[in-house]
């Protein structure tokens, strides 16, 4: 049964986040909206070919004491996560699944045994990346922004649109590979901790069974093809408009920051990631083009995220005691 529940946890991120990956595209009228979520739900699952499993390492065995985890922490992490991907979700407000996630095992295991099980490196680094994400998807599509400005100066408009119209394509691909290439590994790392836990794999595997990873990837890719279409207004529309040039260098810039996280196995936001990218546009641009007050609500979701989840698993976690 809690395979089941980290599978729908697994979907509902792919539903949550589909608005990262499809909202730039779809923003700009390159692909209609049945197009995109199509579009994006194949790269989430072709994703499996490309990343090694550090992220789903990470989750798994690098945020807490695999020695404290039971059904208990691992129900209680999941409820908390997908209470809030809920709230969240409901509200269009594009928070990340991920760190619901981290927050969900964090305030489970707290719950259970106190702050002394949890891996301090494991935990400062999946931390300091909701900074450091968003910064460098800035920094990067700021870049592709000025790069591409300076190389086609002296190109017609519409010349510069149609190119750029073709080529949002391979860029909004390599975003949705980086997402099912990230987002994915956490819940393969949730259940391969509730496997070890169980005493069905050994806790020094170096890969959780096949159809793990088959059934994460193929459930994330589920998720994205029904889309969270409540999200992809914020993040397509209300915090800066795009042309297909920006849709480009956001997605670009984006998924470089993407495959770097999954590279070194730390799991991060994707809605982090693209905001901070769609907002790099926008300021090169011009600093008014951003909606700074929908990037500031963004950005306090951000900060509520982890703590948020982490005190829902853990009253998830006390009930479980009493159902379970």
């Amino acid at each position: 049964m809690l395979v089941l529940l980290a599978l729908a946890f697994d979907f509902m991120n792919g539903f949550h986040d589909a608005a990262n990956s499809i909202a730039t595209v779809v923003s700009t009228g390159v692909l209609k909206p049945h197009q995109a979520v199509a579009f994006a739900a194949l790269f989430n699952f072709i994703a499996i070919w490309v990343f090694q499993l550090k992220v789903a390492a990470t989750v798994g065995k690098g945020i807490v004491d695999a020695g404290v985890v039971d059904h208990y922490v691992v129900f209680g992490a999941l409820v908390g996560a997908i209470v809030w991907n809920v709230v969240t979700w409901w509200y269009g407000i594009p928070s990340s699944s991920s760190h619901a996630l981290i927050g969900g095992i964090v305030g489970a295991v707290i719950a259970k045994a106190g702050a002394g099980k949890l891996v301090g490196a494991g935990v400062f680094k999946t931390v300091a990346f909701i900074l450091v994400s968003p910064v460098l998807g800035f920094l990067l599509a700021s870049l592709m922004m000025v790069l591409v400005a300076w190389a086609f100066r002296r190109t017609s408009p519409l010349r510069v649109d149609n190119w750029f119209r073709r080529l949002q394509l391979v860029s909004a691909g390599m975003y949705s590979l980086g997402h099912g290439g990230n987002d994915a590994q956490k819940t393969i790392g949730i259940i391969w901790m509730l496997l070890v836990a169980a005493g069905y794999v050994a806790a020094g595997d170096k890969s959780p069974p096949a159809w793990v990873i088959w059934s994460c990837y193929l459930a994330i890719g589920l998720g994205t093809l029904f889309g969270g279409w409540r999200i992809v207004k914020t993040m397509g529309q209300r915090i800066t408009k795009l042309k297909p040039v920006g849709g480009f260098c956001a997605e670009t810039g984006g998924a470089l920051t993407l495959f770097l996280a999954s590279g070194l196995g730390i799991p991060v936001s994707t809605t982090h990631t693209i905001t901070g990218a769609i907002v790099g546009v926008g300021s090169v641009r011009n600093a008014s083009a951003v909606r700074w007050g929908v990037a500031g609500n963004i950005v306090w979701a951000w900060i509520f995220t982890i703590p948020a989840s982490a005190f829902m698993a853990a009253v998830a976690y006390w009930f479980s005691l009493k159902l379970l």
